[in-house]
C-alpha cells in the first residue's frame, strides 16, 4: 500500500486588488513566499507513524488538475481558505476509487461539512488515531470518523520524528519544528492548534533538538520556523530549549507573546541561540479594542500599556519584532487605522503584519457573529484568508474597513517607511554596542 500525504499549498486571496497591492511591496511578497513554502508538519508527522510496509509520499498541490493517481489512499490536509478546493480534489480521487482521509484544522472545526466530501474525517489531533486509521484502511474497513478528542491529549513525549526526508532539498527556504501545542490563552478569534486540543503542553527539549539535528543532517544549515502558537508561554521549557539550541548554530523564527520582554535573561538566551525574529500578536494598541477578546483573564487587554516598552526591550537585544494587528475589532472605527500606524511609527517595529478580523468556522467568534447576524456568508470559507472580509463591523461599514485596510497597507509597506524602521533598528543596535 502506498499513501499520498497531500497538502494544499499557495497563498489565497479573494480580493484580487488587495492581492496585487500586497505583492507589490517587497516586505509583503517576501513573507508570502516564506509562508507558501512552509511544509505541512502535521502530514510529515503522520507519515512517520506508518509501518515500514506502507509507502509514504509527500506532495504539495495547488492545481487540482494535476492530481496524481498512483496512490492507494490519500491523507489530505487543508485550511478553511482552501477547503472547497480540497473537496474538489477529493472528488477526483474518489472517482478513481482512491479513498480520501481528511484532517487538520478545518476538518476539526467543521467536521459535518467535511464528512460530506471524503471517506473519513480525522477530528482533533492526528497522532492518537492514525494507527487505527491505517489498520482499518488495510482491512478495507475505513470508518467515516475518527475523533481524537475522545482519547485525551496526545503525549508529546511520544511524538515521532517527522519524515523530513520526504521533502525535496531545494524546495524549502524554511522548515517547521513544533516545540509545544495549544496555548494557555483563549482568544475568541483564534483558529490555531488550541482548537485541535485545548490542553496546553510542551514537547521535551531533547526531542525538539533531535528534530533540529535531523534537519541539519538532511539540509545543512536550515532556517527553522517553530510551528507553535506561543513558544514561550512556558518560560521554564523555553529556557531549557534555548540552552540546547545555543550549541546548534541555528537561525530561527517563532511566534510568542509580549511577556518575553519581562525576562531579559530569556531574551539574551534567545539571541545567543540564533533567534532572528519573533512574531507577536498585539492585535490592537488600544485597551478598548482588546477588552474581552481573551476570554480567560482578559490578558491581551491588560498588557496594552506595556506594548511600546516591550518592543523596545526585545529589539534592543538584537531580535526583530514582527508585530501583528487585527483590523475590524468590535468598537474600532475608521480612526483605528491611524492608531495602528502611529503605534508602528512610535515603536519602530522592524516588521508588521495587518489582517482583518476573520471568523473561522467553529470558533467562538464565528458563533457569536452568526448569532448576531453579522456574517456576510456562512458558506464563504474561501474568505477565511485573514485579509478578505466576511462580517459586518460594529463601528464602520464593510467598505470603510476594506478601504481603510488597503490605505493602511500602502502606508505601512511603503519602501521608505520600511527602510526608516529597519534603519532605526540597526542604528539602535550600533549605539548599544558602542556604549558597552
Amino acid at each position: 500500500m502506498n499513501i499520498g500525504y497531500i497538502a494544499m499549498s499557495g497563498l489565497r486571496l479573494v480580493d484580487a486588488e488587495l492581492l496585487q497591492l500586497g505583492l507589490s511591496f517587497p516586505a509583503v511578497a517576501r513573507r508570502a513566499r516564506e509562508i507558501e513554502a512552509l511544509p505541512s508538519l502535521g502530514l510529515l508527522t503522520l507519515a512517520a507513524m506508518s509501518p515500514p510496509h506502507i509507502g509514504a509520499e509527500y506532495l504539495e498541490v495547488r492545481d487540482i488538475s494535476e492530481v496524481p493517481d498512483r496512490f492507494d489512499a490519500i491523507a489530505l490536509s487543508t485550511l478553511s481558505a482552501t477547503a472547497k478546493e480540497a473537496y474538489a480534489m477529493a472528488a477526483r480521487f474518489r472517482e478513481k476509487g482512491i479513498p480520501v482521509i481528511l484532517g487538520g484544522l478545518h476538518a476539526t472545526l467543521a467536521p459535518d461539512e467535511a464528512a460530506r466530501h471524503v471517506d473519513a474525517v480525522v477530528i482533533g489531533e492526528g497522532e492518537p488515531v492514525w494507527p487505527e486509521v491505517l489498520r482499518d484502511l488495510e482491512r478495507g474497513d475505513l470508518q467515516p470518523r475518527y475523533d481524537a478528542r475522545t482519547r485525551g491529549p496526545f503525549d508529546l513525549r511520544q511524538a515521532p520524528m517527522p519524515r523530513f526526508d520526504l521533502l525535496s532539498p531545494d524546495r524549502y527556504p524554511r522548515f517547521t519544528v513544533q516545540t509545544q501545542r495549544g496555548c494557555p490563552y483563549a482568544c475568541e478569534f483564534c483558529a490555531a492548534s488550541m482548537r485541535l486540543s485545548p490542553v496546553f503542553r510542551t514537547k521535551p527539549a531533547e526531542k525538539v533538538l533531535a528534530e533540529v539535528r535531523r534537519l541539519k543532517d538532511l539540509f545543512g544549515r536550515p532556517f527553522v520556523e517553530f510551528a507553535d502558537d506561543n513558544t514561550f508561554a512556558d518560560k521554564r521549557h523555553g529556557r531549557a530549549l534555548m540552552a540546547g539550541l545555543a550549541k546548534e548554530g541555528l537561525r530561527w523564527f517563532t511566534e510568542t507573546d509580549v511577556s518575553v520582554a519581562d525576562d531579559p535573561d530569556l531574551l539574551k538566551a534567545m539571541r545567543d541561540s540564533g533567534c532572528h525574529q519573533v512574531l507577536i500578536g498585539f492585535e490592537s494598541p488600544r485597551f478598548a479594542s482588546l477588552d474581552g477578546v481573551e476570554k480567560k483573564s482578559n490578558w491581551k487587554a491588560r498588557r496594552t500599556d506595556r506594548y511600546l516598552r516591550a518592543v523596545e526591550t526585545i529589539q534592543s537585544h538584537g531580535i526583530t519584532v514582527n508585530g501583528c494587528f487585527i483590523l475590524g475589532l468590535d468598537g474600532d472605527g475608521t480612526d483605528s487605522f491611524e492608531h495602528v500606524f502611529r503605534f508602528v511609527e512610535e515603536s519602530g517595529l522592524y516588521d508588521v503584519q495587518v489582517t482583518c478580523l476573520t471568523p473561522f468556522p467553529g470558533t467562538p467568534l464565528w458563533s457569536r457573529l452568526s448569532e448576531e447576524g453579522r456574517l456576510l456568508s456562512a458558506e464563504a470559507t474561501e474568505r477565511c484568508t485573514l485579509f478578505d472580509i466576511n462580517f459586518r463591523p460594529t463601528d464602520m461599514s464593510v467598505d470603510e474597513l476594506r478601504n481603510g485596510f488597503r490605505e493602511l497597507t500602502r502606508r505601512l509597506y511603503a519602501p521608505e517607511f520600511v527602510e526608516q524602521r529597519n534603519r532605526r533598528f540597526r542604528e539602535h543596535l550600533r549605539a548599544k554596542v558602542r556604549s558597552r
